[in-house]
């Protein structure tokens, strides 16, 4: 990508411990302030076009196709969806060492993060709740959750809501900063649209039973280290015996293997009791509980919301302090040398 630009543009702009932790600073600004583009984010083109490829390439269960066929097929389908953009990300960012490499590193990032969009959606939810408004908090619940909202009391809209934030928390955040930390712009396109896919395949029915069988492992599989993370973050930033009793007692009971630390721990962190039956797609499922303490109620919404923050503001923070150490140790190695010399 370098080669594009002029020679005084190749003028290294970082130390290059410390080029991942500023960009993903400046993603996570970006983020903060300015949210998601109002028209024309690159995710929600992304829908449209995997919603058309595989309306093209899955087969309808009518057909008769087998299992191991239209697992094969959702695999192709996989791959022609997230690997070209994850090659033309590392294409705009490799090598690491023009300005121009790291605002694209910084831009694929801040792309990626969906922060904002979640505390809006959850901050909308709650102030419905604490308004009294219970048929509004229904509807917006609706736009951040995938189970039935229209019958829920105030106690339900709030676990619904609570839950979202946490869950979402590692998805829209955590998940891609760690894999951003790990390849930069590349990584954090390898995995939102990794969990984009797993969102709109990954569902147990008959249309997406084996089609949606490799988008949902192979976001397993990304988010397995990644989740456990943020359980973690959950229960530093908040109280941490209660969180990692919940973790280490309830988590194995949920369906979701990485869902299942991430909303135990912050269960614990808050202090509030989620799970329960829940209404998908017209059955009614019966989760584990998670967590101890009382129902949820709106401002556990806020508390929540917070939990996200604080845990984002640990993660920028250690990445930021590890880059330094390492640019320190690396400076310190060069005036021995030079000094030895």
């Amino acid at each position: 990508m370098s080669d594009f630009f002029p020679s005084w543009f190749s003028i290294p702009l970082l130390p290059a411990s410390l080029w991942l932790p500023t960009a993903a600073l400046a993603a996570v600004l970006l983020d903060r302030f300015l949210g998601e583009l109002p028209r024309f984010h690159p995710l929600v083109g992304f829908g449209a076009f995997v919603d058309l490829l595989e309306k093209l390439l899955n087969p309808s269960p009518q057909r008769g196709d087998n299992a191991l066929e239209s697992r094969f097929i959702g695999l192709l389908a996989w791959g022609t969806a997230v690997l070209p953009w994850v090659a033309l990300a590392a294409w705009l960012t490799w090598p690491r060492k023009t300005p121009i490499n790291w605002l694209f590193d910084t831009l694929l990032l801040y792309f990626a993060l969906g922060g904002r969009s979640l505390t809006e959606h959850a901050e909308r939810v709650a102030r419905d709740l604490a308004a009294g408004n219970l048929a509004a908090a229904r509807r917006h619940v609706g736009w951040i959750v995938s189970r039935r909202t229209d019958d829920l009391d105030k106690s339900g809209v709030a676990r619904a809501a609570v839950e979202s934030t946490l869950e979402n928390g590692n998805d829209a955040i955590f998940g891609t900063l760690f894999w951003f930390a790990l390849f930069g712009g590349a990584g954090a396109v390898l995995f939102r649209l990794a969990n984009t896919l797993d969102a709109m395949w990954g569902y147990k029915n008959e249309r997406f039973l084996h089609f949606g069988w490799a988008a949902a492992r192979i976001d397993d599989v990304l988010n397995f280290i990644p989740a456990r993370l943020t359980a973690l973050s959950y229960a530093v930033c908040g109280n941490t015996r209660q969180a990692l009793d919940c973790w280490r007692q309830q988590a194995s009971g949920w369906e979701s293997p990485n869902a299942g630390p991430v909303m135990a721990a912050g269960a614990g962190s808050l202090g509030v009791v989620l799970g329960g039956a829940a209404i998908y797609h017209g059955n009614v499922e019966e989760r584990p509980p998670l967590g101890v303490g009382r129902p949820p109620r709106a401002e556990d919404i806020f508390r929540a919301i917070a939990l996200v923050r604080h845990s984002l503001m640990l993660w920028v923070g250690l990445f930021l302090l590890g880059g330094a150490l390492i640019a320190l140790r690396n400076l310190i190695a060069i005036i021995g040398g030079a000094a030895g010399a």
